[in-house]
């Protein structure tokens, strides 16, 4: 049986964009909040249909020395579509992007993940020091 971890991919695909993408500053200024954008589908975007989308974005903040790290952020998309007419039918969609800030005492490391409900979990990592 494999474990949680080894479920998580990171390697996307020619035509198709799963792997959330991390955009923040490589250096921060301690103690002041920053903002952190995570987006699938940046370069490429990924299909947003009823029958294949983007469920979730779970955004983590591992400081450097510290055991755990800390839920920074989750995002849920829940429209993609579907209507009381069918799959594909509707006019709402959602976009699979989480924008949210944060500070932090000590530099660390960003971990985003996201699933999409046809090809399983994906993940990111960056790192971040302090000025």
């Amino acid at each position: 049986m494999a474990e949680f971890k080894d479920l998580f991919q990171s390697a996307d695909w020619k035509t198709e964009k799963h792997v959330p993408v991390i955009e923040a500053g490589d250096k921060v200024k301690k103690g002041e909040a920053f903002k952190i954008i995570v987006t699938v589908g940046k370069e490429i975007a990924h299909p947003n249909k009823t029958e294949h989308h983007i469920r979730w974005i779970d955004v983590y903040f591992h400081p450097k020395d510290e055991k755990f790290p800390y839920q920074i952020g989750r995002a849920e998309f829940s429209a993609h579509c579907e209507s009381a007419q069918g799959p594909d039918t509707g006019t709402v969609y959602t976009h699979p992007e989480l924008t949210l800030s944060f500070k932090t005492e000590k530099p660390g490391t960003i971990y985003a993940s996201s699933y999409c409900n046809i090809h399983g979990l994906w993940q990111s990592v960056k790192d971040i020091t302090l000025e």
